[in-house]
């Protein structure tokens, strides 16, 4: 029982630091000193970083959902 607590904590912070991270890349391509525009190297980069961002999201649920988050 102590464990899926802690993996609970484990996955909240996970998602703390998703937002976080999420937040500083909206920041950089949408913000107030992002380029006027963007080269297709960025484009892909940035996309490459989003479904990587997606893709944490859902292997940590995965894993908690299942019990085993580390």
């Amino acid at each position: 029982m102590r464990s899926q607590q802690f993996s609970v904590g484990v996955f909240f912070f996970m998602l703390l630091s998703i937002f976080v991270f999420s937040a500083i890349v909206y920041a950089v391509v949408f913000g107030k000193y992002a380029p006027k525009t963007m080269r297709l190297g960025e484009k892909i980069m940035f996309g490459a970083i989003i479904m990587g961002i997606v893709a944490a999201t859902i292997f940590g649920a995965i894993q908690m959902l299942s019990g085993y988050l580390f």
